[in-house]
């Protein structure tokens, strides 16, 4: 193993040539002096110095952000320090037999991200590794043989799984939330949700991605009845009396009673998010295009006798 340390932080280079972290270090604020990177990659600073010069006059990145000056102990004068993507842009360009090494890692790291998807270091993730393997299972297991949710967006569903490991584990009792937490109100109308879907319908027959039927009622009024049955009220109070619950009830009825002749499952995720952008409460950084099919085809080819749980893990994923 061949080592570039600064204070708390160590890079070292495994013997399958991966670059490993030592110490609790957050993602961003990793730096190396070019004797630190010389070390690493078993080659002299001259060589470190020369690939540097090149991978900032090639413009492959910017100086401003990848190199800052620090004073250091025993130096008179500052030393300059790169960034984590200069020092995996020199391994690529040194020729030392440790430098293969961790290209062959990289390469490999590469494919199994590209292939699968995602990658996951277990070192890094530690006590959590086997964790976060059930957790990715317990997503896809949701899933029926054959389904059509990819791996990526198996994974994207997990990210959206509150913070702690434990709202998968609620599924599987079903201990998820019954309610959500926002009580205020917002109302809508079968009118102007059907010109929203119409403007969404013109809008795939403008790309091509759709014909006359999409968007069309099986029978008359079927958006009025979800619509009315999403905001009915019972004995002076609303049935489902958050916006979370309504927000849920609208992509699962949506997508499950099959309203229109083509186009249930994608009229039933614009629903979802339009009405949750109109109530205030979509969370974009959380609710990614990937999840949001996941989500919805997971809804799609759910067992009718699941509907209660499927309803939790919808507001289960927009807690905040």
């Amino acid at each position: 193993m061949r080592y570039a340390m600064k204070k708390e932080i160590i890079i070292y280079q495994a013997e399958n040539g991966a670059l490993e972290l030592r110490g609790d270090i957050p993602k961003g604020i990793i730096w190396a002096s070019q004797a630190q990177v010389a070390i690493l990659f078993g080659v002299d600073q001259s060589v470190v110095s020369r690939h540097i010069k090149n991978v900032f006059k090639d413009g492959e990145m910017e100086v401003k952000s990848n190199m800052q000056k620090m004073h250091i102990a025993n130096s008179d004068k500052p030393v300059a320090f790169y960034s984590l993507d200069v020092i995996l842009a020199v391994g690529y360009r040194t020729n030392s037999h440790v430098a293969i090494e961790f290209r062959q890692w990289a390469t490999k790291t590469l494919h199994e991200h590209i292939v699968n998807g995602y990658t996951i270091n277990k070192k890094r993730l530690a006590k959590n590794y086997e964790e976060l393997l059930r957790a990715v299972e317990a997503v896809k297991n949701l899933l029926p043989a054959g389904g059509e949710v990819p791996a990526k967006d198996a994974l994207d569903l997990v990210k959206l799984f509150a913070t702690t490991w434990f709202s998968l584990d609620a599924y599987d009792h079903s201990a998820l939330p019954k309610s959500g937490a926002t009580k205020k109100q917002t109302r809508i109308t079968a009118a102007e949700l059907i010109t929203a879907l119409g403007e969404l319908k013109r809008n795939f027959l403008k790309k091509g991605e759709g014909d006359g039927l999409f968007g069309q009622e099986r029978q008359k009024d079927s958006v009025a009845g979800i619509v009315g049955n999403v905001f009915q009220s019972v004995f002076g109070r609303d049935a489902y009396e958050t916006l979370e619950e309504k927000a849920a009830h609208l992509l699962y009825f949506f997508v499950k009673n099959h309203p229109f002749a083509d186009g249930n499952k994608r009229s039933g995720a614009f629903v979802f998010v339009w009405f949750l952008n109109k109530a205030g409460i979509l969370r974009k950084d959380k609710l990614t295009p990937e999840a949001l099919t996941a989500l919805t085809l997971l809804v799609a080819e759910s067992a009718p006798k699941d509907k209660d749980r499927m309803i939790g893990l919808i507001l289960l994923i927009l807690k905040k």
